[in-house]
């Protein structure tokens, strides 16, 4: 009403003023002006709204990352104290557990163990005396280090012998055999298996051998008749595989690289320093148990000493006790494991 009142005395004001068009002309800017303030309004409501949901939102953010920071301390600090602990175990308290108990706190600690095919472990059964007699936790525990050695080193074949699925799994479980009693397992001091289908020439004397152990190259090399030789008669001390493993087993253990391979060298020294006493040493020559070439040196008479061990354990345990004892805590071997 103001607004037509208004209009109406502009008009009598001013003759030529049109006072209809104009008064419509106002209201439909009046009513595109009430319209935009309306869709204004109804889009600063939508805002505020909008941005009181993302303030929310930003906020609720906040507190999840704050929680998430928290977490994230929380399991580094666990990770850290984790680390301390077992490094303190291992560098103090494990070394002194060891001199009193001869053995190791655990050996066997896997959150996920690792499974090998079917036709692998058909092989373990039917090849593998000592793995046949370990109980369904340990045959994991085996399979497990059957499957990190596999996918650890590598195999050749030479003079034209093609190294099979047969051929990796009876090497891998002998060594697994020799170093059950090891945490720590998978040594460093060589990196592949090389097989001959028979007796071969040494790179290192020239001479034909049946294996050997060869440090610089970081191989260890077999002849696969003599190899498999080793498990065909399984009573008759003579086993490839075990006496070139065992040579690995010492070249690490002197090392003294953690705690296995300390207790191994301790072991070691106890058991030359019994063999080195004159009465003991032609006692162990009179009873021709072992093989005279066990005496060459140390490395050998170690590597005929563990043949013996996993081929004629009663016999060995009753002819010499006390050595066999030492043998036993050299590499942490416990018969309820097997």
């Amino acid at each position: 009403m103001f607004f037509k009142g208004a209009l109406r005395y502009h008009a009598q004001r001013n003759p030529g003023f049109e006072y209809m068009n104009d008064l419509r002309f106002l209201q439909e800017n009046l009513c595109v002006l009430s319209f935009k303030g309306a869709l204004q309004n109804k889009h600063t409501t939508q805002f505020r709204k909008h941005h009181s949901t993302l303030f929310t939102f930003f906020f609720i953010s906040l507190a999840n990352m704050e929680n998430l920071v928290i977490f994230f301390i929380l399991l580094f600090t666990a990770t850290v104290f984790l680390f301390i602990a077992v490094h303190f175990v291992s560098v103090v308290i494990e070394p002194m557990y060891m001199r009193i108990f001869e053995k190791p706190v655990y050996v066997f600690f896997y959150p996920v163990l690792k499974k090998i095919s079917t036709s692998q472990r058909f092989i373990l059964e039917n090849r593998f005396a000592f793995y046949r007699r370990l109980s369904a936790k340990k045959k994991g525990y085996f399979e497990h280090r059957v499957f990190h050695f596999l996918n650890s080193y590598d195999f050749f074949g030479k003079d034209g012998l093609v190294v099979t699925e047969e051929m990796r799994i009876m090497v891998a479980a002998t060594y697994v055999m020799l170093t059950f009693g090891f945490r720590l397992y998978l040594f460093e001091v060589f990196d592949k298996i090389i097989i001959y289908p028979d007796v071969y020439q040494s790179t290192i004397s020239g001479e034909l051998h049946k294996g050997e152990f060869n440090p610089r190259v970081k191989a260890v090399v077999f002849s696969w008749r003599h190899f498999l030789e080793g498990y065909d008669e399984h009573n008759d001390n003579l086993n490839l595989g075990i006496h070139e493993f065992a040579h690995i087993l010492h070249y690490y253990g002197l090392q003294r690289r953690d705690n296995g391979a300390a207790l191994f060298a301790h072991k070691y020294d106890r058991i030359m320093q019994e063999v080195q006493h004159p009465a003991n040493r032609q006692k162990l020559i009179d009873s021709t148990y072992f093989r005279i070439y066990g005496y060459t040196n140390s490395f050998e008479f170690v590597a005929v000493l563990l043949e013996h061990f996993f081929e004629t354990p009663e016999i060995f345990k009753k002819e010499f006790p006390v050595l066999y004892s030492h043998v036993r805590a050299m590499i942490n071997y416990r018969e309820s494991r097997a």
